[in-house]
């Protein structure tokens, strides 16, 4: 039996006008010049899928592919330039902070506020309150204008109210990112409850982690244009080719990295560095189990690290080393080939050697920083030649996280 679609949308586009100046836009609006003066911006552009009931949906893309520019037409926020959307059912959603509350009225104010405007009554929400201020779980501060509220509170009541006024489909736009992380565990088992339940969520994020985890299909989109739709682990295998700037249709032979390996690579801009670079890192890359340059591996996939060395004198034994920090400085995890036994034995001044560190990634699923480093002996005193502090970032992927840092991997047997 064929499933009903709830959200339909066919060729889809949203064209805003951007002026030079404020008077272009006036000129404009009084008619007051034949001439176009206005450059068209296409946030979306011809775009068509459809959502059956009960799929869980996630949409990716970079920043400016047009993701929030969608929900706010399917939920009526903004119209569309071209294209139609039909929807069947009682949308909930949760966009970016603020939209849909009124910051002078009390929390109470607004719950009552946002189920009014979804088409509840004041006895209808009067029925689910208890479930609302218990999910949002902010104390007596629901009872104070609702600008007095942290992001962390403003996200909390605004998800409470969203789950709980029975929508058929809830649409997320990237909002639990700043909920704490306890928090937002309760919201990803609301997911599974909805998904158990027969209902439809449609989700934007940046966390492919949740993308991977939670998402039946993913719709790819880039600079407004619809690219894909997939499986969640072909569209972000697609996405990460586009965060380095390569064409994800048309790859390398073998995926080799470009001569200089930065090029198709995001690099912090505000590394820290130091040392008197008798031997200096020149470039460095991460290269994901296709042998593609990425900034996101996937949980449990053989990866390699790789730095260009250039010797600026003659070296001892240098030792070439690569750090993980989590986001808040932490050191996780790293490795030097002194500690792999790969030696390097006195490279002469002028030369250059690579070092490729193969491993698999067993990290949690999250955001972390590599930073590289050389160090050795010189003159038979231990120096620090030269270091790349958060030299980039690295996101992991994972459908399965465990606790801690690592994973150990365990093999689980029950007998009954």
């Amino acid at each position: 039996m064929e499933k009903k679609k709830v959200i339909q949308i066919h060729n889809l586009s949203k064209m805003y006008k951007l002026y030079e100046k404020p008077s272009d836009r006036l000129k404009e609006s009084l008619g007051l010049s034949k001439k176009k003066r206005y450059r068209e911006h296409y946030a979306l552009h011809d775009v068509s899928f459809d959502i059956e009931e009960g799929e869980c949906v996630g949409i990716i893309g970079t920043n400016g592919s047009g993701k929030s520019t969608i929900l706010k037409i399917i939920t009526g926020i903004l119209s569309p330039t071209d294209g139609e959307v039909k929807v069947d059912g009682r949308i909930s959603a949760l966009l970016e902070l603020g939209a849909g509350f009124n910051m002078e009225y009390s929390g109470l104010e607004n719950v009552y506020l946002n189920g009014t405007m979804i088409g509840f009554s004041k006895e209808e929400i009067d029925a689910r309150l208890d479930d609302i201020l218990a999910f949002a779980d902010i104390g007596d501060f629901i009872n104070q204008p609702v600008k007095m509220y942290s992001s962390g509170m403003f996200v909390r009541l605004a998800f409470a109210v969203a789950i709980n006024i029975d929508p058929e489909i809830l649409i997320v736009d990237e909002a639990l990112s700043v909920g704490d992380v306890f928090f937002q565990a309760k919201c990803y088992h609301k997911f599974e409850e909805f998904k158990e339940q027969g209902k439809t969520i449609l989700f934007v994020s940046h966390d492919l982690s949740s993308i991977a985890k939670y998402c039946d299909r993913v719709v790819l989109l880039n600079k407004g244009r619809m690219l894909d739709e997939g499986s969640p682990k072909a569209m972000v295998d697609m996405y990460k080719q586009l965060l380095v700037k390569q064409d994800p249709v048309k790859q390398g032979e073998g995926g080799k990295p470009a001569e200089n390996w930065r090029n198709g690579f995001q690099v912090n801009p505000d590394t820290l560095e130091y040392g008197e670079k008798q031997a200096e890192i020149v470039d460095f890359v991460v290269l994901d189990s296709k042998g593609r340059q990425s900034n996101t591996i996937e949980k449990g996939s053989a990866f390699k690290i790789k730095m260009r060395v250039h010797f600026h004198e003659t070296i001892q034994q240098p030792i070439m080393a690569y750090t993980f920090k989590n986001i808040q400085g932490t050191e996780i995890t790293g490795t030097n080939t002194m500690y792999e036994e790969a030696h390097v034995e006195h490279p002469d001044e002028g030369k250059e050697c690579v070092v490729t560190f193969e491993q698999e990634m067993n990290l949690q699923g999250g955001e972390y920083l590599l930073s590289f480093g050389c160090t050795g002996y010189r003159n038979g005193e231990f120096s620090v030649f030269h270091r790349l502090y958060d030299a980039c970032n690295i996101t992991v992927v994972s459908s399965k996280n465990t606790v801690g840092f690592y994973d150990m991997n365990s093999t689980v047997t029950v007998e009954e």
